[in-house]
């Protein structure tokens, strides 16, 4: 599932290490929890935000998105969350600051960090081959297309994986899985019913369904491309196997309970359906927006409420508020660890947060770390930021990044898909930026690149 079409979600193209970037995480008694604060408090400007206050109503207003909700933190200290627009359009129900969104791709992290938890209790490593835990990837197989002016005829080649799949090739998405859907063996995966984006509708487990992707020919070798598909998913299911907890039991006791997140779920609680925002589609042509069908997947509204409620996918699959996600990504910017619980280590996300691909993903423009898009230089990304700023982002358009230079969490959550090249996400994130006009209080300023304190 390939996320809106932000800098951290272009186009995607072996694995090769870059050297580790300095994640510079909080000192052991300074890590920050998540407080509300004015802007002029952490150094941003509320003048300079309302120039964002104002984008996003233009494009409410307008129509060319139903409603988002944004949420900014600096420095453990929430200086903006804001909501505009419409929750339902047609039942004229305004946008929430706790309204529920469905996050697609941002489960991505969850999963890499259950893995990484895993991998710091010593119960398994991150050069493991993906068999020791799924075995029908032993002898895994790759599709090879015909060459450019065979005859349209002509089979595609099924050959054997040069070695196995690792558990690193699937946080880096260098395993050569796709989402099965648009490469040379498309129509096996199809036949197989896995050619999904979202599998709530589905009734049967992720192990079921993953086990029977490990027979089927994958689209590159491993560890010799970035090809985004189910990697992510695959892992949810060795994050069981390894804990023998279904995915979403090790999510909430691991990881949502001990960090407070209470909205965060795969399925929604019949308790809440009145928080959850409705999708909207971008019509083709036309800058408005119109609902999306009911039960059509993966375009509709999905099967987040009245599902089977049995397909716990960690590569798209979990429900959540602006303030829950941010609570993780706090999580991630203090080095693993908030208000007294520690998850990780942050040698561990130093790991995570590092490049991992050299230039094989976005043309080189940024890099790929352990379940997420890294910049490890400015001046290639192109856009505002900082060396070290991290995130991704969701295919019902909504992203999140941590700029841990800045102390910095961002969170934009929406409900468009297809989105079909709206440019506020961009703006978003240019947006934030330009409304930092000094350190935090207490803090003092970052030096140079370069350059040590």
């Amino acid at each position: 599932m390939q996320p809106f079409a932000t800098r951290r979600h272009r186009a995607f193209a072996s694995l090769v290490l870059f050297p580790l970037l300095a994640l510079a995480p909080v000192a052991p008694g300074r890590a920050q929890s998540l407080t509300a604060a004015s802007p002029e408090s952490v150094g941003m400007s509320s003048e300079r935000l309302e120039r964002l206050h104002q984008t996003m109503k233009a494009y409410t207003d307008q129509g060319r998105i139903a409603g988002v909700v944004t949420l900014i933190a600096r420095n453990g200290r929430i200086a903006e969350l804001q909501a505009f627009g419409s929750l339902d359009r047609e039942k004229q129900l305004p946008m929430r600051k706790d309204a529920i969104f469905r996050i697609a791709s941002q489960t991505k992290a969850v999963t890499s960090i259950a893995v990484l938890m895993l991998h710091e209790e010593g119960k398994l490593l991150l050069s493991d081959p993906v068999s020791k835990y799924i075995p029908s990837f032993k002898n895994s197989t790759v599709a090879v297309a015909p060459a450019p002016g065979a005859p349209a005829s002509a089979p595609i080649a099924i050959v054997p994986a040069k070695r196995e799949i690792t558990l690193h090739d699937l946080l880096t998405h260098t395993s050569g899985i796709s989402y099965g859907d648009k490469g040379p063996a498309a129509a096996q995966w199809k036949a197989a019913g896995l050619d999904w984006d979202f599998c709530g509708h589905i009734d049967e487990t992720i192990g079921a369904l993953v086990e029977r992707m490990g027979k089927l020919p994958m689209d590159a070798q491993p560890g010799e491309k970035f090809v985004y598909g189910h990697s992510i998913d695959i892992l949810g299911v060795v994050v069981e196997r390894v804990s023998g907890m279904p995915l979403d039991e090790f999510f909430r006791a691991r990881i949502f309970e001990p960090l407070k997140m209470t909205d965060t779920s795969f399925f929604l609680p019949t308790d809440k359906r009145a928080r959850l925002a409705t999708v909207y589609s971008a019509k083709a042509g036309e800058m408005t927006v119109e609902r999306a069908p009911d039960h059509i997947p993966p375009a509709g509204q999905g099967d987040f409420v009245d599902g089977p409620r049995k397909c716990f996918a960690g590569g798209a699959g979990l429900l959540s508020t602006a303030t829950d996600y941010a609570r993780f990504l706090q999580m991630l910017l203090n080095g693993g660890e908030l208000d007294g619980v520690r998850l990780l280590s942050p040698k561990t996300i130093e790991l995570a947060t590092s490049n991992h691909v050299g230039t094989l993903f976005n043309d080189g423009k940024t890099g790929f770390g352990l379940g997420f898009e890294v910049v490890d230089n400015l001046g290639a990304s192109g856009e505002l930021g900082s060396v070290g700023e991290f995130g991704w982002g969701g295919k019902y358009y909504s992203s999140y990044w941590v700029d841990p230079k800045e102390r910095l969490v961002a969170v934009f959550l929406s409900q468009l898909l297809p989105a079909r090249g709206l440019d506020l996400g961009d703006k978003f994130h240019a947006l934030v930026y330009q409304s930092i006009v000094g350190p935090p209080t207490g803090i003092p300023a970052a030096p140079a690149i370069g350059q040590s304190r």
